[in-house]
């Protein structure tokens, strides 16, 4: 299969994708490890990424859409992928579409986690990060640490980082409204979407992500 997976920040896209392309036995292709892998392998397209990203720039589309091209065309992508935090917004989902076009393949779907705005700042803002490894994270309502304040794996100071407090949490929902959103849009056009609720726990979702997939198939 191949699968394009949008939702807002505090959706769970990270976690529900590395489910899911297990689950359907494809790589989980997200933007971020895009970046990371490009940058620390000194490609060209990493090396203009990280110009822009030091200069406090953000990278133009046609440099995303080249590392994402890039990476479909690995061998493990060929008989299927699912795509996190590409595309980002209608420019990249045109490109896309070109890139899967010449390459005479198609999206089997696009999935679109639906979580309440008020769910998004509650998720992210109670979240608390452990300063001696960013892996320990918790929540003040939903996985309190048995001391508040310390982390439970190492004993490190838990702290909240700048992008969690809530005025960034809401200019990310802002931004998402306003780039992201229009690509489901674009996909419903083409019949491709299948929203889906990302409240409950994960496996449920999970559940709920594949047995949509699975009739939209059907």
């Amino acid at each position: 299969m191949r699968i394009v997976l949008v939702g807002p920040p505090g959706a769970g896209k990270g976690t529900q994708a590395a489910y899911l392309a297990k689950n359907l036995s494809i790589p989980h292709i997200s933007t971020g490890d895009l970046f990371r892998a490009n940058i620390s392998q000194g490609t060209d397209l990493g090396k203009q990424a990280k110009a822009y990203m030091d200069a406090g720039d953000l990278v133009p589309d046609e440099v995303t859409i080249g590392m994402a091209e890039d990476r479909l065309d690995q061998a493990d992508a060929v008989e299927g992928f699912l795509l996190d935090g590409f595309p980002r917004n209608v420019n990249q989902a045109r490109a896309l579409d070109g890139y899967l076009e010449r390459n005479a393949i198609r999206l089997d779907g696009v999935l679109d986690l639906e979580v309440p705005e008020s769910e998004v700042v509650r998720r992210i803002a109670g979240r608390r990060t452990c300063r001696n490894n960013s892996a320990h994270t918790f929540h003040v309502e939903s996985r309190k640490p048995k001391t508040d304040g310390v982390c439970d794996e190492c004993g490190g100071e838990l702290y909240q980082r700048s992008d969690d407090s809530e005025q960034t949490v809401r200019n990310r929902i802002e931004v998402y409204h306003r780039e992201t959103e229009p690509i489901i849009e674009f996909y419903k056009q083409q019949g491709l979407v299948v929203t889906i609720s990302a409240l409950g726990p994960v496996h449920e979702v999970t559940q709920r992500a594949m047995d949509a997939l699975r009739r939209d198939q059907a």
